[in-house]
């Protein structure tokens, strides 16, 4: 089988972020098929981009999955340089359509990019090759930038965007939401329902039996910590303002005096007023702030921790569910979690692995964290194997590829 697998800001082990694509690619090579990835040569997810030496566009081999990279120029931040770069990718996709296909006819393309406007060039692969057109959902543009960005739905940016989430429901043979509950949505603009299959985010389990360096990242300090009787809950992910970390260092307030540490991890715009916030409360003995690790360091890092915490902004757009790797990194580490986010979706209830509170609440976050530290250790590690035995059952890339395989053995009459 032929894959044309279309997304703007796709990733690899290589590149950084986003993974999605290279570990479904990657499983589907492995099972005899042909899959091409067609990506921007730049992203601001990457940790590293391809050199293309003044070249338009680019062939490159990774772990058994053609990438096809197409020029475009750098940005920084949501600007006209991020646009022309979107429609440097859209001219690319049209422009070099015979050299993204040359493995062959493809069987199924799937325009996949955040933004919905990939739908165009893909279909005409697909029509041209009588392939499978599916769409893939990460976020509902352009209901994220309305909702959450503040643009007026008149805007003509908007407008154009809006016409092409429509074309999407409507031009593809199936459609694939990362976003369990986005069904309804997307039947009132257009799609019909029997088009809906949802496929969550995923983890990649190989990450997870890779040996810990020796001794693993903080290990002296979070030891020492241990040592002194307290109970370390982490946070391991970006400081933004959507990730709610007022209400974690808020949460130092209510635990003086108690053997519980509130422990960051990671970068982030919000990092350095969090920690003037912390210092300014008098929390330097509660709440602590460490530097970021790298992707490859994360699993020996949540193992020192005994529970994890992971909470959002309370925001309309999160109805639709949520799938943040954050968490399933957390239940993968084997480790309880305070999950504190307003959606209809909730892992952490469904496998019984830790403790779901209200969004921005301080005082439930202490109250979660007083909870656990007095909780047993046999009954805390079985919170945590709970949640990697669901992550592995529901959630490992190997489950999601064969999910994912089994949408394009569907009879086209059938969708």
């Amino acid at each position: 089988m032929n894959i044309v697998y279309i997304n703007h800001y796709a990733g690899s082990a290589q590149h950084g972020m986003e993974f999605r694509p290279y570990y479904m690619a990657k499983r589907w090579a492995e099972k005899g098929n042909n899959v091409t990835v067609a990506a921007s040569s730049f992203s601001h997810l990457r940790t590293k981009n391809p050199e293309l030496g003044g070249k338009p566009y680019a062939v490159q081999e990774i772990d058994g999955t053609r990438y096809f990279w197409i020029a475009g120029n750098e940005y920084h931040g949501n600007n006209l340089g991020r646009i022309r770069n979107m429609l440097s990718f859209l001219r690319g996709l049209k422009k070099y359509a015979p050299q993204i296909t040359a493995q062959g006819k493809p069987d199924a393309v799937i325009a996949s990019s955040t933004y919905p406007l990939d739908i165009y060039p893909a279909r005409k692969i697909a029509e041209k090759s009588g392939a499978m057109l599916i769409y893939e959902v990460h976020d509902l543009w352009p209901l994220s930038p309305i909702e959450l960005g503040g643009m007026s739905p008149k805007h003509p940016y908007i407008r154009v965007m809006q016409k092409a989430e429509n074309d999407c429901y409507r031009y593809s043979d199936a459609v694939v939401s990362l976003l369990p509950f986005a069904k309804a949505h997307m039947v009132e603009h257009g799609m019909k329902p029997e088009k809906f299959v949802y496929i969550p985010n995923g983890i990649e389990k190989s990450e997870w039996e890779k040996p810990f360096h020796e001794p693993p990242v903080y290990a002296e300090k979070l030891k020492e910590y241990h040592d002194d009787g307290f109970f370390l809950i982490g946070y391991a992910g970006a400081h933004g303002i959507a990730n709610a970390l007022d209400s974690y260092v808020e949460a130092g307030e209510k635990l003086r005096g108690k053997k519980v540490k509130l422990i960051a991890v990671g970068p982030g715009p919000e990092r350095s007023r969090l920690i003037a916030k912390a210092h300014g409360l008098g929390l330097d003995g509660i709440v602590e702030f460490l530097p970021p690790v790298k992707r490859g360091q994360v699993p020996e890092l949540l193992s020192q921790f005994d529970a994890l915490y992971v909470g959002l902004q309370r925001q309309p757009l999160f109805r639709f569910g949520v799938s943040p790797n954050k968490l399933m990194d957390y239940m993968m580490a084997g480790k309880p979690v305070i999950f504190a986010i307003d959606a209809p979706n909730d892992m952490v209830a469904d496998a019984k692995c830790g403790i779901s509170i209200r969004p921005e609440d301080s005082s439930a976050i202490a109250d979660a964290a007083e909870k656990l530290a007095r909780t047993p250790p046999d009954e805390l590690r079985a919170m945590g194997q709970r949640g990697k035995a669901y992550i592995l059952a529901h959630n490992e890339y190997d489950v999601l590829a064969e999910q994912f395989l089994e949408v394009f053995r569907m009879p086209r009459g059938a969708i």
